[in-house]
């Protein structure tokens, strides 16, 4: 496998994650949106711990970034491929954890949070998302 075929898989997975990870919430506030909220006095601390999630990812880009340096120092030599392999693995245990905003959000939608803190929810983890795309100077 080329290095163009390994980065068109890396970014056809991003996406793929990213509509997995945002498409529960749009599915769960269409559906439930209307009902009568479950416990309404839990809406403000189920936002204020989606955006407290966000800082659990430090430690995963933390991460995410030596893998990068180390697939780029790998580049046109044997260690090539497990670089990449390497590298898919930490960035797809990132891009879990850069989900829990949204998925914070999703379960708030049944306590009754409002529609803006859910789409900067859903916009904080497109945020973090956009920090594990595979950089074109890589290959």
């Amino acid at each position: 496998m080329t290095r163009g075929q390994v980065k068109r898989r890396l970014a056809v997975g991003w996406w793929k994650q990213l509509v997995l990870s945002v498409l529960p919430l749009f599915v769960a506030n269409w559906l439930f949106a209307q009902a009568e909220p479950l416990l309404p006095v839990l809406a403000m601390p189920f936002f204020i711990a989606g955006v407290a999630s966000m800082f659990v990812s430090l430690r995963f880009f933390g991460a995410y970034k030596r893998s990068l340096m180390a697939t780029q120092a790998a580049l046109d030599t044997p260690e090539e491929p497990a670089a990449w392999i390497e590298l898919a693995n930490v960035r797809r245990k990132a891009l879990v954890v850069a989900a829990l905003p949204t998925w914070i959000g999703t379960l708030a939608v049944f306590v009754g949070l409002e529609a803006v803190p859910l789409m900067l929810l859903v916009l904080s983890t497109v945020v973090l998302f956009y920090l594990y795309r595979i950089p074109r100077q890589l290959g």
